[in-house]
């Protein structure tokens, strides 16, 4: 069997005997990463869990759910890192010492989406927000004119993204224009049945775009979607060190910048 470069270094490392270690744990215990389910409708997940075991023959088993849902599974001890994209509840986990070597590994951005009609200069949706960069001005506008708007499930990092958006706007939504995503609901196809606006991941859009709708408002810096990975401190498998270091890295970075909708980190 060929050993890849980074293999042969890894197991060159003074933490070799880790790393052998976590490879036969790993056949009958694999680690468990908690995922944003953004991350792993738009590739970025899979892309990562397969370069690591290609690198290193260490099994990762990916545990999706919202960003909420897995960083409170990683603060129990119930998976043995976590990928995410929602900053303030990784801080909040990072400053209560519930969670450590935090690490940013991909940053991408969120779109406005909404219903357009026609095309080129004719181009035009029902708010007027098309082509607008500044994202508090364009949910104010989408406010005032009550618009339809899909806030993504709750508690996903877009939900989280959104929520943070509407605050910087200083705009409380609210029924009945503003409505909310069910459980196991998908937020871009309730817009595009009802020709709503919602915000989404670009990575995610790039995979599952749906007419009529569009991108309206992007560019804005408010709107940056950085994604990290924790480890959790009540548990400590082996594969975890292991994959914060690869992932965090000259390798991880190219992974990441080879899927659509997402760059390496600066």
């Amino acid at each position: 069997m060929n050993r890849r470069p980074f293999l042969i270094s890894l197991l060159a490392a003074p933490w070799a005997p880790a790393a052998l270690a976590a490879q036969k744990k790993s056949l009958s215990d694999p680690m468990l990463l908690g995922v944003e389910q953004a991350l792993v409708d738009s590739g970025l997940a899979a892309a990562f869990q397969n370069g690591f075991a290609r690198d290193t023959g260490i099994a990762i088993k990916l545990v999706p759910g919202s960003s909420a849902t897995v960083l409170a599974a990683l603060e129990q001890g119930e998976v043995d890192a976590s990928m995410t994209n929602a900053p303030e509840l990784e801080t909040r986990l990072e400053k209560q010492g519930l969670a450590h070597d935090r690490q940013r590994i991909a940053t991408g951005d969120f779109v406005l989406i909404g219903p357009v009609e026609r095309k080129g200069k004719k181009a035009s949706d029902p708010a007027g927000l098309l082509g607008e960069r500044d994202i508090a001005a364009a949910l104010t506008r989408l406010a005032q004119a009550q618009a339809k708007f899909v806030s993504p499930a709750e508690g996903s990092a877009a939900n989280l993204g959104e929520l943070a958006l509407w605050r910087a706007a200083q705009v409380a939504p609210a029924a009945p224009w503003y409505s909310k995503t069910p459980v196991n609901g998908n937020a871009i196809t309730l817009a595009a049945a009802q020709g709503a606006y919602t915000l989404v991941e670009r990575g995610i859009w790039l995979k599952r775009s749906a007419k009529p709708l569009a991108i309206v408002s992007e560019g804005d810096a408010r709107m940056a979607n950085d994604v990290h990975v924790m480890r959790s401190f009540r548990v400590n498998h082996p594969a975890a060190k292991l994959f914060v270091k690869w992932v965090s890295g000259t390798t991880g970075r190219q992974v990441a910048s080879s899927v659509r909708g997402w760059k390496s980190p600066a």
